[in-house]
């Protein structure tokens, strides 16, 4: 499963018990999951159904400084990484911002910025064909 960035997830994503729940079902299934930019506000509502769900996830999003950056930081509904670092998340993010970083987590994949698709893409074919095999 793939969340792509955007602001929007900050609004729907974010809420929707049904994504919340597709989520988990993914992970519990032992299916991975991954996301981009503002696309891991989505896990927020997989904590909503599953409290504790965040606590000491390692995970990368669009951090608070680009927020900042960008001049969004007054018209969105919070920040996403101090949202999930409240949440108890471990978030890491590129010591520069807007430069690509990836986060592996067991089956979750997050990636900090636009720059990070391509990244988090590569991780994962890794884990497919660390998990199912090469296939040509």
């Amino acid at each position: 499963m793939f969340y792509p960035g955007g602001h929007g997830p900050l609004w729907d994503l974010a809420r929707d018990n049904d994504s919340g729940k597709l989520i988990l079902d993914f992970l519990d299934a032992g299916k991975p999951v991954t996301a981009v930019c503002h696309g891991p506000a989505a896990l927020l509502s997989a904590e909503t159904l599953r409290p504790g769900f965040l606590k000491g996830k390692r995970i990368s999003a669009f951090s608070d400084t680009e927020e900042a950056l960008v001049g969004r930081k007054a018209n969105v509904p919070y920040l996403l990484q101090a949202k999930l670092e409240a949440l108890c998340a471990t978030v890491k993010t590129a010591l520069v911002p807007f430069l690509s970083h990836v986060e592996t987590d067991g089956l979750l994949i997050t990636g900090q910025n636009p720059l990070s698709a391509g990244p988090v893409a590569r991780a994962l074919i890794e884990l497919l064909e660390m998990t199912y095999g090469h296939r040509s």
